[in-house]
C-alpha cells in the first residue's frame, strides 16, 4: 500500500462530523449506556426504579439523563401511563434491538479477553 493510499484511508477520521468512530463514541461515551441497553434487552418493559435497582451504582440523576439521551437517539422508548401515581416504563425500540447483537459480540469479546 502506498503512502498516498494510507493518507487517503486516514482522511475519514479527520472529518469530525462524518467520522464513524467519533459518531459511535459520542453516542455511547457515558459508562452507563451500554449497561442500560443490556438490562432493557432482557425485559420487555422496565420501570425506572427497577433499572435503578438492577444498576445500584448509578445515581437516579445519571440514570435519568442517560435514559433521555438513549431516547433522543431513538434506542429507548419511554411510555407514560395516566395512572395515579404515574407509571413510566422503558423498552428498547427496533433500532435498540438491532444494536444488541453488536453489543453482545463486544461483551463476548471482553469476556474472552478479560485478562
Amino acid at each position: 500500500m502506498s503512502r498516498l493510499d494510507v493518507e487517503e484511508n486516514l482522511k475519514k477520521y479527520t472529518r469530525i462530523d462524518e467520522c464513524p468512530v467519533r459518531n459511535i463514541v459520542s453516542r455511547f461515551s457515558g459508562k452507563w449506556s451500554m449497561l442500560i441497553l443490556c438490562v432493557l434487552s432482557e425485559n420487555s418493559k422496565t420501570r425506572f426504579n427497577e433499572l435503578n435497582r438492577a444498576i445500584p451504582d448509578i445515581s437516579p440523576k445519571v440514570l435519568s439523563s442517560t435514559l433521555r439521551t438513549l431516547e433522543d437517539e431513538k434506542l429507548v422508548l419511554r411510555e407514560i401511563y395516566a395512572e395515579i401515581p404515574p407509571r413510566v416504563e422503558y423498552s428498547l425500540t427496533d433500532k435498540g434491538h438491532s444494536l444488541m447483537p453488536i453489543l453482545l459480540s463486544l461483551i463476548e469479546w471482553a469476556v474472552k479477553n478479560r485478562e
